[in-house]
């Protein structure tokens, strides 16, 4: 019911797990990772206490190939489980029950493991290791993303899509990473789209977050000043849009203006958030509909209600600019 890949840079000694499927909040039940021991993934019917366990083991000092073997002879049901698992020094192994739901597999390689179950076939695991290796040198999010993807676009998850999940971690207890997209009809596009924003937002912020070494840290300067800005005024954030979209961010300047744009009457400043709560709901359900295609059931028509005509602008006691 699941792809996913979890993997260790060699250069770094990061651990992550990228992760897919089409059952909600994929992040909060499959993949479980530690700083310095290892990285583990359970699917198919999930049993996270084997996660935990592995590891447990990994820090123990067992290898990937131990902790899989142990946690599994604890588990009456491992004909129904699947895991993956990669330790500290980049040794991995995978088990596909075979009782897990096809089409349900692994590759494994040295410092990666790929692994799925009730996908449409084995194309979406070796698209995933083929993204994998080409990425070799880029950063270990940017070839775990990259991995996720090339699976969704080789077929994925044989029932459809739901949530996805992208963990990474290094030398700290806390994640670098931690990214998740819960419930979305297409969430690998929308976990690219978070990474990115992330890429530019969130990871100078965690860069500069206390370490073991050094409690005391703090960000730097450029990234306090551009979280101390509003998200739409930061790196990475969307470009200022039409309609509903536009009144999401951005200034009280630019949201009043929406508003009188929606309405053709500028609202006194307590007012404006309201009335753009009101009338949200009524924009988006517009853009929706801009967005379908309906040529054919329909001959073309231009549906632009906001848009097409431009009413006079009146202030709250009635008269126009005009």
């Amino acid at each position: 019911m699941t792809f996913s890949i979890v993997a260790r840079c060699a250069q770094t000694g990061e651990l992550g797990v990228a992760v897919s499927t089409a059952v909600p909040a994929v992040g909060a039940m499959c993949p479980y990772l530690r700083a310095g021991v290892g990285a583990v993934t359970t699917q198919s019917w999930v049993n996270p206490y084997l996660a935990l366990q592995a590891l447990e083991r990994l820090a123990l000092g067992d290898s990937a190939d131990a902790a899989l073997a142990h946690v599994l002879r604890s588990d009456p049901s491992a004909h129904l489980r699947q895991l993956g698992v990669v330790d500290r020094a980049g040794h991995s192994a995978a088990w596909t029950g075979p009782a897990c739901t096809g089409w349900a597999g692994e590759r494994c390689g040295e410092g990666y493991t790929v692994q799925g179950n009730m996908l449409t076939g084995p194309a979406t695991l070796d698209a995933m290791v083929r993204a994998f290796y080409a990425g070799c040198g880029e950063p270990l999010a940017q070839r775990l993303m990259a991995a996720l993807e090339a699976g969704q676009a080789a077929g994925g998850d044989r029932r459809g899509r739901q949530s996805a999940a992208l963990r990474v971690f290094g030398k700290e207890d806390y994640a670098l990473l931690d990214l998740r997209v819960d419930e979305h009809p297409d969430p690998v596009a929308e976990l690219r789209r978070v990474f990115d924003i992330a890429l530019q937002q969130l990871v100078p912020f965690v860069a500069g977050m206390p370490t073991r070494d050094d409690p005391g840290r703090v960000p730097d300067a450029d990234a306090t000043s551009m979280l101390l800005a509003a998200p739409a005024e930061r790196p990475g954030a969307r470009c200022p849009a039409r309609g509903a979209d536009a009144a999401r961010g951005g200034s009280f300047a630019a949201q009043s203006a929406t508003l009188a744009h929606w309405m053709g009457t500028r609202f006194e400043p307590e007012h404006v958030e309201h009335n753009l709560n009101v009338y949200r709901g009524i924009a988006d359900e517009i853009a929706r509909l801009r967005e379908l295609d309906l040529a054919d059931l329909h001959p073309a028509i231009v549906f632009e209600p906001l848009l097409g005509r431009r009413p006079a602008v009146r202030d709250n006691g009635g008269a126009t600019d005009d």
